[in-house]
């Protein structure tokens, strides 16, 4: 087996947050990296893209979230085999990640430019992404995203709403995933109860 380290930053949530919850369902040993951002200044110009995450593989390191978690996924049985499925997960984690992308513009912004970035935002490209999302899950029958069970897609998504719903994006409204993707917020639910996700917060130390 492999030696698997990933680094990402310290903090529950974001980018590197699907692998590090596969990982531990998988029970496949990793070592969990977790950087301040002080400290990823001090190593940025070693990851490849000067971004994190970056997945270590013996020593050999693995940019760009979503291919990590194809990997992770499939070491751990939360990816699926049957390439269609495959195809339908893919779209999922892309999609969110393009939202992902979208927030981040915002980030670093203040006061009144903060404002008007976020209001455009929840009332333009995040509201088509979660009516997007609400609708792919509905037409692979309601429950997950792929495969008819969790995988790594359920698990990108359920963090993405996971910020929203807790109101720490200033100036988004914390109820809209449940008033504009009713299918969305139940898949939210039935993600945060599925027992290997209970099992990986439960392993974290309270903060």
């Amino acid at each position: 087996m492999p030696k698997y380290k990933l680094t990402y930053f310290d903090f529950d949530g974001g980018r590197g947050e699907p692998a590090r919850i596969a990982f531990h369902a998988g029970g496949i040993s990793f070592e969990d990296d977790r950087l301040s951002f002080v400290e990823f200044s001090k190593v940025r110009a070693s990851t490849p893209f000067n971004s994190l995450p970056v997945l270590w593989i013996d020593g050999e390191p693995v940019s760009q979230s979503n291919a990590i978690n194809r990997y992770v996924g499939k070491l751990a049985g939360l990816y699926p085999q049957d390439p269609l499925q495959a195809l339908y997960c893919d779209e999922a984690m892309d999609a969110s990640e393009d939202l992902g992308m979208h927030i981040s513009l915002t980030i670093g912004l203040k006061d009144a430019a903060l404002q008007e970035a976020r209001e455009k935002l929840a009332e333009g490209r995040l509201s088509t992404f979660m009516r997007g999302l609400n609708g792919m899950l509905e037409r692979r029958g309601g429950e997950y995203f792929a495969d008819g069970r969790l995988t790594v897609a359920d698990l990108k998504v359920f963090l993405q709403v996971r910020t929203i719903k807790k109101g720490v994006l200033q100036h988004i409204p914390s109820d809209l995933v449940d008033r504009l993707a009713p299918a969305l917020s139940r898949h939210f639910d039935r993600v945060a109860s599925d027992d290997r996700v209970v099992a990986y917060y439960a392993s974290r130390p309270s903060k």
